[in-house]
């Protein structure tokens, strides 16, 4: 009896981890045919990782043939070229996989170790990247380490100006205050992230929508859809929040132009919140399931064992 719900239980098991990594295997170690308007997908590679380490980023990221891409290494010296302020010193462990793409193909932003990016989320990478003006393009995210993530940003943009790409520094700039006011809000505020990047989306469109003149029309659109969404900050980082989109209004950044993606992007937050209720009713009929395992296994021995099974 014992064997074979033993048996049973490693099953459900096995059926759970082939239901969630062959999907991962499948998608993340075939190279596609290369765009030859584009060129190669760029690999950037955190220049704080050892050969060892480099290798097995490579493998996450689905690199089998170096031939087919074109590998550049960031670095502490091009943290501080695009992003004023920051230090030279930092360890760059994030790195990406870039494959640009054809217009209308959106921001697609996969991280392939979310296990060790522990700060920034897929749409919060979006959400930056839209606001520095790159748009149309697979992104993979790794790191073989526990990192927060926001180096791989650094990264993106080193592989769109090795591709050629002239990027505004200056919407660089905000996009990276962007990044860190996002991760602030769900770390400092308890925020839940996809919250935030729901917040952040919610008011570009709303940006993009009524085209606000004055500082007085930024404050009103953050108001509001700070309401919308029910999110209480404190006064600073209500002011941060403020002050983030009237650099963006002061920049002319133009929403209008990524509006498409701004709604995809919206969808996704959406898809992802929804996965978070629906997953409640998962993860309760697993617990259920090794509750019943437990009780069935307690029943043949009497009722002496404690039940120290964990939620």
């Amino acid at each position: 009896m014992i064997k074979r719900l033993t048996m049973v239980a490693l099953a459900f098991i096995v059926s759970l981890n082939l239901g969630i990594n062959g999907t991962f295997a499948s998608e993340n170690n075939n190279e596609d045919s290369i765009n030859e308007k584009f060129g190669l997908p760029i690999l950037v590679l955190g220049g704080s990782l050892t050969d060892a380490q480099k290798k097995e980023v490579r493998d996450m990221l689905g690199v089998t043939n170096p031939e087919m891409v074109e590998e550049i290494t960031v670095t502490g010296e091009d943290l501080v070229r695009f992003i004023d302020g920051e230090d030279r010193n930092a360890r760059m462990f994030s790195s990406a996989k870039i494959t640009r793409e054809e217009d209308g193909k959106g921001l697609v932003i996969e991280q392939v170790t979310p296990e060790n990016i522990t700060e920034v989320t897929d749409t919060m990478y979006a959400n930056a990247l839209l606001t520095a003006g790159i748009e149309n393009a697979t992104v993979q995210v790794a790191s073989p380490v526990k990192v927060s993530g926001h180096s791989a940003l650094t990264g993106i943009y080193k592989a769109y100006e090795v591709s050629g790409e002239e990027l505004d520094t200056e919407r660089l700039e905000v996009a990276n205050d962007e990044l860190n006011l996002a991760t602030d809000l769900a770390n400092e505020e308890g925020i839940e992230e996809e919250k935030v990047s729901e917040l952040l989306a919610d008011i570009k469109q709303a940006i993009a929508d009524q085209n606000p003149a004055t500082r007085e029309d930024i404050e009103a659109i953050v108001e509001e859809q700070l309401a919308k969404l029910g999110i209480n900050l404190s006064a600073e980082d209500r002011q941060r929040l403020i002050d983030l989109f009237e650099q963006m209004r002061s920049l002319n950044i133009n929403f209008d132009n990524v509006k498409d993606q701004l709604g995809e992007l919206s969808n996704k937050i959406q898809d992802k919140l929804g996965e978070v209720v629906n997953n409640e009713g998962f993860w309760q009929g697993v617990k259920d399931f090794f509750q019943g395992l437990v009780d069935a296994i307690s029943g043949l021995f009497g009722d002496g064992t404690e039940d120290e099974s964990t939620n």
